[in-house]
């Protein structure tokens, strides 16, 4: 390989151009709109645009993909994860362009990213499971049906999915329908595929995986096992590497599972096999990521391998340097630092980043593809960087990761940051046993502990406007503010007793949370609801958000339509 085209954007676009340099290749960004001046644009050697804004007229584009590529005169297309790194059909068409296809054979991806396939390989593998459907579910009534036979909670998954999207968990009947419609909505965008199964969902286990790397000529090593447990939306947000607080035997079956499964599937290249460990110690077989993981850093500072120079070797035909599983250095934590908003349930919140200032020191590798001044668009993952921290074993680790956080500065919009803050301090992390966090450890039991930041309300932040009733001379009249002046207000030093009655706001607007738009309305105008009851759903950077009542009564206007942009603060409708 002399010249890669690199189909994907920011941070880990950043990181195949860096493993470029390394290895003397050449390096071929491509970039949607609103990227051209991203980060990953200026390192690379040459770029192209996508032109178009939405993932589907640019990063999920083949044709424009491989235009770019025969224009580049690049020989060789590295996926990335997310967008296309896990479609069989891109594989092959890069294969059929005459070009190297830097992951595993479109055979492998196609068998094992059809999770419904994958389940199989995996019981021909002998690997530990949880129960599943055979095949894709067609219907709500399907789900039912399964639930029937083998109860809740379960999972609905997207047969084609990935990155904990299309993932909806169904505790009862009444669930069904709605997440039966979200998981296909969410996947259709996401993957291009609607395609769904079902498993038992464990309750509150831990997430395991096996990072293996795999060459073509019978070489199957796993470069180190991660714990990627802290989750929300099924999404992780904190990894490590190694998975603390296995036991040998369940070190070993991770171990021999993962390369079983690779075995069976002819697997070449890099991938991760993935585990669910219960709380009663067994091993449940969940999928296999045919693609690089957001968390490789992890492992590659675990185990000494460069795990993109690997792929490009094993993609160039080579034999890996590595044949037996590396026994891990020391101990490493990954921290994703997410345009989301902590205090609000982790609401998406694309914005400008004002300033991003990197901590430096002993441990610290910081791979981002943003720098100050750039602005987060809402139509692509909500993720600005990875802040990754090694020590000579947890403890230290952990001590570090203390004060890179403490140094690590993003301005502008809400970021995670707070969370990764607070959960070093928190003795269920933190303890030198295992002592309970688990995939819905945050939503059960860490929610709502970190308070919104005012700094970054949406009212105020769109420049929107509040309306309020007040009385004046004892006839009630509307009064609309813009709510910059309000927050002014709001940090004046007057006293109660001015004189001045105290102006009560409008609540029967049901306003957004957040920048974005309108998937689906759950109601319709006229329906009676209760305070609670979900109302309409919104996206943004991918992930749908489900917008609750925020008191009873009868629903009025819903003149949006799915499709339309909303704003932060817009209001949905009136709950009279």
């Amino acid at each position: 390989m002399r010249k890669v085209l690199i189909a994907n954007r920011g941070e880990i676009a950043v990181r195949i151009e860096r493993a470029c340099l390394d290895a003397v290749i050449t390096s071929v960004a491509v970039y949607a709109d609103d990227d051209a001046d991203a980060l990953h644009v200026s390192l690379a050697d040459e770029a192209y645009a996508l032109e178009g804004s939405t993932p589907a007229e640019t990063y999920l584009n083949i044709d424009k993909l491989l235009d770019i590529a025969k224009r580049s005169n690049a020989d060789a297309v590295h996926p990335g994860y997310g967008f296309l790194s896990e479609n069989a059909d891109f594989a092959q068409a890069v294969l059929d362009a005459g070009l190297t296809w830097i992951g595993p054979s479109p055979e492998t991806i196609r068998a094992l990213g059809d999770k419904v396939t994958a389940r199989r390989i995996a019981v021909q593998a002998e690997a530990p499971m949880a129960a599943g459907s055979d095949g894709p579910v067609e219907s709500a009534e399907e789900v039912r049906q399964f639930a029937d036979e083998h109860g809740y909670p379960l999972i609905l998954k997207a047969a084609h999915g990935g990155g904990g999207r299309g993932m909806r968990v169904i505790h009862a009947s009444r669930e069904v329908e709605e997440a039966f419609d979200s998981v296909r909505r969410e996947a259709e965008a996401a993957f291009g595929r609607g395609e769904c199964f079902l498993e038992q969902f464990l309750e509150n286990p831990r997430h395991i995986e096996a990072q293996v790397i795999a060459d073509t000529h019978g070489n199957v090593v796993v470069a180190g096992t991660r714990d990627c447990s802290l989750q929300r939306r099924h999404q992780k947000l904190v990894e490590e590497a190694p998975a603390p607080f296995l036991t040998d035997d369940q070190r070993t079956t991770v171990h021999e599972s993962a390369k079983a499964i690779c075995r069976e599937a002819d697997y070449h290249g890099a991938g991760t096999v993935e585990f669910l460990l219960g709380q009663d110690g067994t091993i449940s077989f969940l999928e296999v990521n045919t693609r690089l993981q957001v968390e490789h850093p992890v492992t590659e500072e675990t185990s000494g391998i460069d795990l993109v120079q690997a792929q490009f070797q094993i993609a160039d035909g080579g034999t890996l340097d590595v044949t037996e599983d590396p026994v891990p250095t020391g101990h490493a934590l990954e921290f994703r630092i997410n345009a989301e908003d902590v205090g609000r349930g982790f609401l998406p919140s694309p914005g400008a980043v004002e300033t991003f200032t990197a901590p430096t020191g002993p441990g610290i590798r910081v791979d981002t593809g943003v720098r100050s001044g750039d602005t987060i668009a809402g139509q692509f993952d909500s993720m600005l960087a990875k802040l990754i921290v090694t020590g000579v074993d947890r403890s230290q680790a952990i001590r570090r990761a203390r004060r890179a956080l403490a140094e690590l500065e993003v301005t502008g919009l809400p970021t995670v940051i707070p969370f990764h803050r607070a959960i070093l301090e928190e003795p269920a992390f933190t303890g030198e046993d295992w002592l309970g966090v688990h995939t819905n450890w945050i939503e059960t039991e860490f929610a709502e502990r970190i308070p919104a930041d005012p700094a970054y309300n949406p009212v105020i932040a769109s420049g929107g406007r509040r309306t309020f009733n007040v009385d004046i001379d004892g006839r009630r009249v509307s009064l609309g503010l813009p709510a910059a002046l309000l927050a002014s207000l709001g940090t004046g030093s007057g006293s109660a007793d001015d004189g001045s009655d105290a102006a009560e706001e409008d609540t029967t607007e049901l306003r957004s949370p957040m920048a974005g738009s309108l998937v689906k309305w759950l109601v319709k105008s006229g329906d009676e609801v209760s305070e609670g009851d979900p109302v309409v759903v919104l996206e943004a950077m991918k992930m749908e958000s489900t917008i609750a009542a925020h008191r009873s009564g009868t629903i009025g206007d819903t003149r949006q339509q799915p499709g339309d942009k909303i704003d932060a603060d817009a209001v949905l409708t009136v709950i009279e």
